[in-house]
């Protein structure tokens, strides 16, 4: 079973950037599609981005499209969400998470989380 934990949360300024990180342990982050959550308060968890196990394939959502980059290193097991111009309405905990490759990226179903990293942006 795989652990993930994600940092790079932190508080900035609308127009600001954050680069988030999600490392892996227990088992080789290679093996897996990685996806990217996040939830404000009083809302339902939302899915934002996915990178397949290979890292040359990416989904994003429309909200984040242009703005939010993810990518990943398998060698070091770490995986990332680069975040630019960031909007109040972006803040929110972000998750990382895991599962066994899919097809569709844009299937929001994971199987392993991670504990969550709090972005708060002001205006």
């Amino acid at each position: 079973q795989v652990q993930l934990l994600e940092s790079g949360g932190d508080s900035v300024q609308a127009g600001g950037s954050l680069k988030l990180s999600c490392v892996a342990s227990g088992r080789t982050l290679g093996i897996y599609d990685i996806g990217w959550f996040r939830q404000a308060p009083g809302t339902e968890r939302e899915f934002v981005a996915a990178v397949g196990w290979t890292g040359r394939t990416t989904y994003y959502i429309d909200a984040v499209k242009g703005r939010f980059t993810t990518s990943r290193n398998n060698d070091e097991n770490t995986a990332y969400l680069q975040m630019s111009s960031l909007k109040p309405e972006d803040t929110a905990v972000y998750y990382c998470a895991a599962r066994t490759p899919l097809s569709d990226l844009s299937d929001s179903w994971y199987r392993y989380w991670g504990q969550g990293t709090q972005v708060t942006v002001s205006s």
